[in-house]
């Protein structure tokens, strides 16, 4: 199928009664269910969602070392469509746009984007602009002068799963803005830094909960990174505070993401009659940056780099 038909056949919505193995695929990307959104149409039946504190029930999975190379090549292509996305975001872009784009060029690659059809989540890609902490919802709005903005992408290829989320600056933008986004990036490299066999995810989560508040902004705790890979989202939670040496402890072989969200003000959020967008309680800015790392023997592999 070309880009431009790809561009122009509208999202769908998983159905409630999935096609056959062999049918074509729901979301139209012209492959087999089989092929495409079978695995995670599965997971997300199961439950297996760890966005929020307290799902905390699966076992972590160790991957193996073949398993990792499958994540780092789906994690490849989540950074080569991050970067593309860096010259079409601009004033006067919608974030269906974007969307759109997303969705045609992951299936150009022979792949899917997870979150679409994911709990029921309308679209390829989440878009979280200004006050939104996370899981913003694309659709009409037009990107103006002085936005920030999170683009969250995952990629499924091959059956693996590759996450990452860059914040994207529309044009001139406040100085108070560009120095909360800075900060959110610089809490995310803290935190990976914080990641060696031996240490605990509290290490992970106090370095970025001192930096954020050292400069004066709070920590986001209603959501967190989570293990991924084999599926969407898997065991562990990824809490962005906490305290040292506390918290599972990091062996070589987990992988998960590092996606601290980082508000101006306080660190309540609020989820809109939609399900999915949560904005800041006291509609303060918000940013985000998201890797996804692997534990190795003597350290961190940063698959999304």
């Amino acid at each position: 199928m070309s880009q431009q038909a790809l561009i122009e056949q509208p999202h769908a919505t998983r159905p409630a009664r999935p096609p056959g193995r062999n049918d074509p695929c729901w979301c139209g990307s012209g492959k087999k269910y089989k092929k495409c959104h079978l695995a995670l149409d599965r997971t997300a039946a199961s439950g297996g969602d760890a966005r929020r504190r307290g799902t905390r029930t699966r076992k972590v999975t160790l991957k193996t070392r073949e398993q990792i190379e499958g994540i780092r090549r789906a994690c490849r292509l989540t950074v080569e469509i991050l970067d593309r996305l860096a010259e079409r975001v601009r004033p006067g872009v919608t974030t269906d746009e974007l969307d759109r784009w997303v969705y045609a060029a992951t299936a150009l690659r022979g792949a899917t984007p997870a979150p679409l059809g994911y709990k029921r989540f309308p679209k390829s890609i989440c878009t979280s602009i200004n006050e939104v902490v996370c899981h913003g919802i694309p659709g009409p709005r037009e990107l103006v002068p002085g936005d920030i903005v999170n683009i969250d992408v995952t990629s499924v290829l091959d059956g693996f799963y590759g996450d990452a989320s860059r914040m994207f600056l529309v044009s001139e933008v406040d100085p108070a803005a560009r120095r909360l986004v800075e900060v959110a990036r610089e809490c995310l490299d803290i935190g990976v830094a914080a990641i060696a066999p031996g240490s605990r995810l509290g290490d992970l989560g106090a370095a970025i909960q001192e930096h954020a508040e050292a400069a004066g902004y709070s920590v986001v705790e209603t959501f967190g990174g989570h293990g991924t890979g084999l599926a969407f989202h898997e065991e562990p939670f990824v809490a962005h505070f906490g305290r040292r040496g506390q918290g599972p402890p990091l062996v070589a072989g987990m992988v998960f993401t590092v996606e601290p969200m980082i508000n101006a003000g306080g660190p309540e959020v609020e989820i809109l009659s939609d399900g999915w967008t949560a904005i800041t309680a006291d509609r303060s800015l918000s940013a985000q940056w998201e890797h996804t790392v692997a534990v190795t023997e003597d350290g961190v592999d940063v698959l999304t780099s």
